[in-house]
């Protein structure tokens, strides 16, 4: 890639204004791609750790709220990264857009250093206070005290990430992604079986490829100087409202994905009171929707940086027309993947296991999920819509209704008090998700109408 000069920066948002629905899948496919590969190593990671034995599945399903929640408030905060980096060059501040970059690269590096330090420290007291059980707590533990000293690369890469999506370029993080999830593929069975560490040889793998990823983006940010924003530390000037435009967008957002992280906490302590097959088929099923969400994160995520460009840009036909074509998108291929999924899960999960529970638990699992697809794109799409015009309260306060008051109620008092099968608790997730899809695309609607009043009026002015 070759050094930037001020014409690329201004061509990259005029080819997005001239064509804003060929700009979704401009921004997007990359995106699809790469977590395709994502989506490909999660299912061969899952594939060598359920060879280990189906209490190592389960250990994994204790370590993935932590391993969420870190990721949760990096993407969260990542978002408001991208959005603030996206308007300023919506508005051709460049200058501007790369000290936001600076800020959020610095941010990154303070808070993957902050849980990786709790992680190692506090991570048995951690685990137990979720509710691991005796049985599975080795295993856990063997699991965690090695990704939590990854935190911090994981953290930073996801920081690092955000800058490349808020100035438009979607295809240089693929690019790394790719050679990283190659990474941990490759090193999986190696660690697992050929050096006999087990669970543990999983955690190295993914540790090591997070490690690949910070030096492989470093390499291009920093020292090749190859991206539109020209990061120079040298002329750094820090400015606190950098990081309070980074918060006001990226702290609700964080705060969502924190009490989705608590609320998948909250299913295995409820689902472990079957047994630990339940939580194992929860985990694997986890694998098949992972690849609904492929393309419809894709096309939410490219919303937030063309939305976030056109806002700047004091557009608002171009944010309207650019929303509507990300649900439509989004309903189809909630649609099709549903009715796909609903037919092939029984086949599928044979893969992973031939345990007959789990396998049971995972079809059910997307039997009952796949018809409402469509309804979880139509609240993914709104909600980042929403962080692309500057506000991440929506996307919290839907989580919130969704995750604290429909789902996870719902889910206890059918498993626990009223001691139902498990089925019940897919059903609870269900009802959560017809009353998110609904909120969220009415609030959505309230605040496009807002957004064209407010451009309206300053353009009067």
């Amino acid at each position: 890639m070759k050094k930037s000069d001020p014409q690329a920066k201004n061509s990259r948002l005029d080819s997005f204004i001239a064509n804003p629905r060929k700009a979704i899948w401009t921004l997007g496919l990359p995106v699809m791609m790469g977590m395709a590969v994502q989506t490909l190593y999660s299912i061969v990671d899952m594939f060598f750790v359920a060879r280990i034995s189906v209490n190592a599945i389960a250990a994994l399903a204790f370590n993935l709220p932590l391993f969420w929640l870190a990721m949760g408030i990096s993407f969260g905060l990542g978002t408001g990264v991208t959005a603030v980096i996206a308007r300023f060059i919506g508005a051709k501040d460049h200058e501007k857009a790369t000290n936001v970059a600076e800020h959020g690269l610095l941010l990154g590096l303070m808070i993957g250093g902050l849980f990786s330090t709790i992680g190692l420290i506090f991570g048995e007291e951690i685990l137990l206070l979720l509710g691991t059980p005796d049985e599975l707590l080795v295993n856990t533990l063997d699991y965690f005290h090695v990704i939590a000293g990854g935190f911090i690369f994981m953290i930073t890469g996801i920081f690092l990430r955000s800058i490349f999506s808020g100035e438009g370029d979607t295809k240089t993080p693929v690019k790394i992604q790719v050679t990283s999830t190659v990474v941990n593929i490759i090193l999986d069975p190696i660690l697992i079986f050929g050096l006999d560490m087990g669970i543990r040889g999983a955690a190295w793998a993914t540790v090591l490829s997070m490690l690949v990823a910070v030096v492989m983006y470093s390499r291009v940010i920093l020292f090749k100087k190859a991206t539109l924003l020209q990061l120079n530390f040298s002329v750094f000037k820090l400015n606190f409202s950098y990081f309070k435009d980074i918060f006001r967008i990226g702290i609700p957002s964080s705060v969502s994905m924190i009490i989705m992280s608590m609320g998948g906490a909250l299913f295995n302590w409820i689902l472990v009171h079957y047994s630990a097959d339940v939580v194992a088929g929860y985990q694997i099923a986890g694998r098949l929707d992972q690849i609904f969400f492929l393309p419809v994160m894709a096309i939410a995520g490219s919303l937030v940086t063309l939305v976030g460009m056109f806002y700047g840009a004091q557009r608002p036909d171009l944010i309207t027309q650019v929303i509507k074509d990300g649900l439509r998108y989004g309903v189809m291929i909630g649609l099709g993947s549903g009715v796909l999924f609903y037919i092939i899960a029984p086949y599928v999960f044979k893969i992973f296991t031939d345990d007959p529970v789990v396998n049971e638990v995972a079809v059910s699992i997307i039997r009952t999920f796949a018809p409402a697809y469509w309804l979880i794109a139509i609240g993914m799409i709104s909600g980042r819509s929403m962080q692309g015009l500057g506000t991440g309260i929506p996307s919290m306060v839907i989580t919130a209704i969704r995750v604290a008051l429909v789902s996870g109620p719902l889910a206890y008092y059918f498993a626990v008090i009223l001691e139902k099968p498990y089925q019940w608790v897919w059903y609870g997730s269900i009802v959560a998700i017809v009353v998110a899809a609904g909120t969220s695309l009415t609030w959505l609607s309230v605040r496009l109408r807002k957004v064209k009043k407010q451009v309206s009026a300053e353009s009067a002015a």
